[in-house]
């Protein structure tokens, strides 16, 4: 039987249910819960939006958008919203999604922390970062009445989260540093390591190669 959360159903499906047990073997407690939230935050938030929005892609989004913070999907040469993105992608291929599907949650996933881009895309693609935007950053709550993020809350709850999550960030991405610049990435490697560099895009163009 389907399950409802603050007016959310979670489709009951092999696909779904296949993506909730990859995900729940591969995170933490806290990181599952937050991937949760994000799916119930990001229908939501799209709802009052008036975007229709395919619940199972979108839940696929949500539940694969940090998968590569952990151990088991994480590389050491790209950015960790690639990793989540390519394993989400050859994960619907494989469950009979089409590759134009795919290749939204590929973007939902990819561009879940590059602000705004996100939003003028498919609904699919922007679902992922309202509710990253809302469950993180807590952007425009007041979008969301306080008895459903009680409800979705409840269901999934967020001790401590925001130092969890902010060391979710930076055991994620300590040993591929590069991979943070041009993005919010850096401020995390920054908090935590006072000897952090950041790369300088005023400095790289300045000091590339061309004369002039």
């Amino acid at each position: 039987m389907p399950e409802t959360i603050a007016g959310i159903t979670v489709p009951d499906s092999a696909l779904v249910r296949e993506t909730t047990e990859l995900v729940r073997r591969a995170a933490d407690e806290s990181l599952f819960n937050h991937s949760r939230r994000v799916f119930l935050f990001g229908m939501l938030k799209s709802s009052a939006r008036g975007l229709e929005v395919d619940p199972e892609l979108a839940y696929a989004g949500a539940m694969f958008h940090d998968l590569g913070l952990t151990r088991e999907h994480r590389t050491k040469h790209q950015r960790f919203e690639i990793d989540g993105a390519e394993a989400a992608q050859a994960f619907l291929r494989d469950h009979g999604r089409s590759a134009e599907e795919a290749r939204s949650v590929w973007l939902a996933i990819a561009l879940h922390t590059t602000p705004e881009i996100p939003l003028h895309l498919a609904p699919e693609v922007a679902v992922v970062t309202l509710g990253v935007e809302t469950d993180v950053l807590g952007l425009d709550l007041d979008e969301i009445s306080e008895e459903h993020r009680a409800e979705v809350v409840a269901a999934h709850p967020r001790p401590d989260f925001k130092n969890k999550i902010l060391q979710a960030f930076y055991d994620g991405m300590v040993d591929r540093p590069g991979t943070t610049f041009g993005t919010m990435n850096d401020d995390v490697l920054a908090h935590f390591d006072p000897d952090f560099h950041r790369e300088d895009f005023v400095r790289i163009i300045q000091q590339n190669a061309w004369p002039e």
